[in-house]
């Protein structure tokens, strides 16, 4: 075998199945080393950002790395922002990245670059050039390990040409499956008294729920925990996976506004975190505090994103007597189906009216999606994905993984207008692998949460050329006939009713489907103006009033 064949054998041997890619000349002997082994699916992308989110939404739903194939540093730099939001998300990733031949790099040929120093925005527990052909395999299990494990990581291996091409590669076994511990008793003993205690004196104790406590098992024993010892349930803002839906508990997640996360936070005396980072605004904004954490709220953690939440969760049940607590549970419901002029929460309602059991759902939707979460919470099971990292454009590609990793469930994608361009050529993958994904495209021709941030940050209402840098319209997009163009059968819709019978149509359909919604902006005229006036206001009004605020805004 050659170092690429050894690679592609050692990578099957520990599970690794799919390879997405966007390969260049480096790679080429990894590209023909695909046809030597069979249980590798090779995947292609038009570009890499495609490659790095199909990997993310692959592992999040298969629960294992794929690895994706990169070309160079220049290949690497173009994929980096879906690599930022795996990473965000602990997921686990094994991006490859060619180099130069060892002998060729002296040259500093044009795409000669420091990829190591690239690597390491996103992968900083694992960067390693494989340095010869015998060492390879051993490398590649190395980055697996890391990978795999609890966090899970972004490992990037770099690939140099020779050492692909030279002869007497060996294949190395697989890595030990990783053996996550939960809490110890003694932090599970000190978090139970904390709660007991808390509660005897009428304080408010908060468990933030992130990364695995957001699964089935885990949700069961938080919603235990908070029937019987009358603590709060939160998710983090943008969870990596959550499992959702009737028979389910409801956890609320965290608002990404931070005078909307102060409102679900006032009054919490103790902050437990199960997989979770304590939560920090978004963005610094003038005045306002950059740590959520409420004064005189005390943190703790019960399970590190390295330990494992579920078991944690289990064993804090059992120390408050929890265990046999019924947890409370969403009860099946449907919103009824939409009539009328098509706005961006009539589309989530339309959603929620037709959601199928078992499906996938992407919300990278940004302000078009507010309504979401009350629109599908009753409904049949589901799993939410998220945008863990803030860089836009991963909704996309996030739906090729996912229905590649999950080929039986539907998965469909609400994705803004504006990050639909950043990975466009998604479409493309999902037409060439025949994926089951209805992509629905909210089309308010606006950066429009970004016109709400020019206001919150204090940077004023914008004159005309401000406002023309978050605006689309001139030419207006047409994502239905780009989507034709990559070969997705693709509508446009401007009432609900067109809507839902478009979406009607692509869930009984096999194959991939594009539904362009023309909607007005969620936050525009008098919405927009009154809000930051709102948010302000928050903190000095009754909590009664400021959470009921909070709901209708974002519920």
């Amino acid at each position: 075998m050659n170092g690429a064949q050894a690679l592609m054998k050692t990578l099957a041997d520990a599970g690794v199945q799919v390879c997405f890619s966007n390969p260049g000349t480096s790679e080429m002997h990894f590209v023909a080393a695909l046809d030597f082994e069979p249980r590798m699916r090779a995947v292609l992308a038009l570009f890499e950002g495609v490659a790095t989110g199909a990997a993310d939404g692959y592992a999040r739903m298969a629960g294992k790395p794929a690895a994706v194939l990169l070309h160079l540093g220049c290949g690497l730099g173009n994929g980096l922002a879906n690599l930022h939001n795996a990473r965000k998300g602990k997921v686990p990733v094994l991006a490859i990245v060619g180099d130069h031949a060892t002998d060729h790099v002296k040259y500093d040929a044009q795409l000669q670059s420091d990829i190591e120093t690239v690597a390491r925005n996103v992968s900083p527990g694992f960067v390693h050039t494989s340095r010869s052909t015998a060492a390879l395999c051993q490398d590649a299990v190395d980055a697996l390990a890391t990978a795999r494990g609890l966090p899970g990581q972004v490992a990037t291996l770099i690939l140099p040409a020779d050492v692909s091409w030279g002869e007497g590669g060996q294949p190395c076994p697989p890595p030990p499956a990783p053996a996550p511990q939960p809490a110890d008793d003694m932090t599970v003993q000190a978090i139970a008294q904390t709660i007991t205690q808390a509660r005897a004196k009428g304080e408010k104790t908060v468990l933030l729920l992130g990364g695995h406590a957001l699964r089935e098992a885990a949700l069961l024993d938080a919603a235990r925990i908070a029937a019987h010892s009358g603590v709060q349930l939160l998710a983090e803002c943008f969870p990596t996976r959550m499992e959702r839906g009737a028979g389910l508990p409801f956890v609320e997640r965290v608002a990404y506004l931070a005078e909307m996360a102060g409102v679900q936070l006032a009054g919490a005396r103790h902050l437990v975190l199960v997989d979770s980072k304590s939560p920090v605004s978004f963005f610094a904004y003038p005045g306002k505090k950059s740590d959520l954490v409420p004064e005189g709220c005390t943190v703790h953690t019960l399970a590190a994103p390295d330990q494992d939440a579920a078991a944690s969760l289990a064993r804090l049940a059992q120390a408050l007597g929890a265990g046999s607590t019924p947890p409370p549970l969403q009860p099946a419901q449907r919103p009824d189906r939409p009539r009328g002029g098509l706005t961006a929460p009539k589309v989530c309602k339309a959603v929620g009216h037709l959601l199928p059991d078992n499906a996938i759902v992407i919300d990278e939707a940004i302000t078009s999606g507010l309504m979401l979460n009350v629109m599908t919470a009753g409904c049949p099971r589901h799993d939410l994905l998220t945008l863990t990292g803030g860089a836009i454009g991963q909704g996309l590609p996030n739906a090729v993984g996912a229905a590649i990793a999950c080929p039986d469930r539907p998965v469909i994608a609400l994705i803004g207008d504006g990050t639909a361009m950043y990975t466009i050529q998604a479409l493309w993958s999902m037409a060439r692998e025949n994926l089951n994904v209805t992509a629905i495209i909210f089309n308010n021709a606006s950066y429009s949460v970004l016109n709400v941030e020019l206001d919150r940050v204090g940077a004023g209402v914008g004159g005309a050329k401000a406002r023309a840098q978050l605006d689309l319209h001139g030419p207006q997009l047409n994502f239905a006939q780009l989507a034709q163009g990559m070969g997705v059968h693709a509508v446009r819709a401007s009432t609900a009713e067109d809507f839902t019978q478009a979406l009607e149509y692509a869930l009984a359909q096999p194959g991939p489907h594009l539904i362009e919604a023309l909607v007005p902006e969620s936050l525009s005229g008098a919405k927009r103006k009154v809000l930051p006036w709102l948010l302000k206001s928050l903190p000095s009004l009754p909590q009664p009033v400021a959470r009921a605020l909070k709901k209708k805004i974002a519920p």
